[in-house]
């Protein structure tokens, strides 16, 4: 298998090629190795070297062979040293088993090739650290692929990887599923599980999953991979029926809400945002949904203060642990300038504050649950701009302090942190275009729990507007 024949093929196609032995996995690895060796230098998405050979997995899973990345934060295989995107952790530090997603991830069948680049510790909407240098979109080569999965959505826009893992505290799937024009689903908190490692990371606001060229990828990995383990917080209902079932079959007529205003950190739309996001909601109309302008009301001031609480305390809880643990002490040797604004202002919080931060979450929770028994779904953008240059998002800006730093990264992404402190599933879908060509992703939130509903109208939606065949500039082949 030839290299452009490798990136022409999603995920599904790919395992159903191995099943039906046209080709043998180990041509598609061999494939997929050229043509992440073809993107690395251009697009800086791997962290370390790519692995020789593939990590163990289970020759008889769904996607059996198929090539995968795992970000380098949070989720982590057995021996695979992780660093975090931070100097802290060095060159890595070998992680003594995998986490329960990454076991799924193998028994799925999946082939993992290596790590794929994060922003430090994952508070960034683009992802340019400092310990491995900026990530890059194959769009352009001057603007940001987003964050904090920027390194995963590079590779897997430009063809070199089929699908990699992603996970979302803020937006973290979907804004770089955005500005990469791939599909980024939030599934609801508890979906997948965060363990063993977290009960709740992030106060409840981050979940791990993935990013992915097509719909039917999208729904034939959380098929797969979704599911509680002993010790999780929370236990889903299971699905009515598979999740490709639903993209399959599509939609039925929906009620849903068009909104263009963010819903935190403030920042102005980008007309073309607005326009395309519009658009979606005259073809949904088109497919027989009621669409109409509507939003839940939120205290958005008081949303941002909790949101910055949340992120600041875990970001000073893991940088302390970590660096007592190494023995360290985290100063701007170790830390990018406002990594360590946001650690020295967690550190300075109560735990009245959390309580508080808390009571904000549930308001903000209940209201939006309210909202979704008069409306199906809820159609804004995803970001507030299409993308954003290079530079842009300096996590090592010495001039901002932790408000300052939240309120740069939400000023590009409003849209996006309110589905993380309610747990509702969102995704964001490749739907607009720039004069430049860049993608524009327009988002779609659901009810908790309802992810199904989700996927059919995605499905309905890469039927009607297809975006297949829109292809970056930094592409194999």
């Amino acid at each position: 298998m030839k290299p452009d024949e490798y990136a022409d093929l999603d995920a599904t196609a790919l395992a159903a090629l191995i099943r039906a032995g046209e080709v043998t996995a180990e041509e598609v690895h061999a494939a997929a190795a050229d043509a992440l060796d073809a993107v690395q230098p251009a697009l800086n998405g791997l962290v370390g070297e790519r692995f020789a050979t593939p990590l163990d997995h289970d020759a008889t899973g769904p996607f059996a062979g198929v090539p995968f990345a795992i970000k380098d934060l949070i989720v982590h295989a057995a021996g695979v040293p992780q660093r975090a995107g931070t100097r802290l952790l060095g060159e890595g530090v070998p992680m003594p088993a995998d986490t329960y997603l990454m076991a799924r991830f193998r028994r799925a069948g999946l082939a993992t090739l290596g790590l794929t680049a994060t922003p430090e510790l994952g508070f960034n909407a683009s992802t340019e650290p400092v310990a491995t240098g900026p990530v890059r979109n194959p769009w352009d080569l001057g603007r940001s692929p987003g964050g904090s999965s920027g390194g995963s959505a590079a590779l897997v826009a430009a063809r070199a990887l089929p699908m990699a893992h992603a996970n979302d505290g803020g937006g973290s799937i979907r804004i770089p599923a955005a500005a990469c024009g791939l599909v980024g689903l939030k599934p609801s908190r508890g979906r997948t599980s965060p363990g063993p490692d977290y009960a709740d990371p992030l106060l409840g606001l981050g979940i791990e999953f993935a990013v992915t060229r097509t719909v039917r990828d999208c729904a034939g990995l959380l098929d797969a991979v979704h599911g509680h383990e002993p010790g999780d917080r929370y236990l889903l209902p299971d699905p009515v029926r598979p999740y490709a079932e639903e993209v399959r079959d599509g939609s039925r007529p929906l009620r849903i809400a068009l909104h263009t205003t963010p819903f935190s950190g403030g920042g102005a739309v980008d007309p073309r945002c607005v326009a395309a996001t519009e658009a979606v909601g005259r073809t949904l109309e088109g497919l027989g949904h009621t669409v109409e302008p509507a939003a839940p009301e939120l205290d958005a001031a008081a949303f941002d203060d909790a949101n910055l609480v949340a992120w600041t305390s875990f970001l000073a809880d893991g940088v302390d642990s970590l660096a007592a643990a190494l023995g360290v002490e985290p100063g701007p040797g170790y830390l990018e300038a406002t990594t360590l604004a946001c650690v020295e202002y967690g550190r300075t919080l109560r735990a009245s504050d959390l309580y508080a931060a808390d009571r904000v979450f549930n308001a903000t929770t209940r209201a939006v649950a309210r909202f979704h028994q008069q409306y199906d779904l809820v159609l804004t953008p995803t970001m507030n701009v299409p993308s954003t240059p290079l530079g842009h998002l300096d996590a090592d800006d010495g001039s901002l302090d932790a408000r300052g730093w939240y309120d740069r990264i939400f000023a590009t992404a409003g849209f996006t942190a309110l589905s993380n402190v309610t747990g509702n599933p969102a995704i964001s879908l490749p739907l607009g275009r720039t004069e430049e060509e860049w993608p524009i992703g327009v988002q779609l939130t659901g009810p908790y729990a309802g992810e199904g509903t989700l996927l059919a109208v995605a499905g309905d939606l890469e039927r009607a507007l297809p975006w297949a065949g829109h292809r970056p500039a930094t592409v194999v082949g």
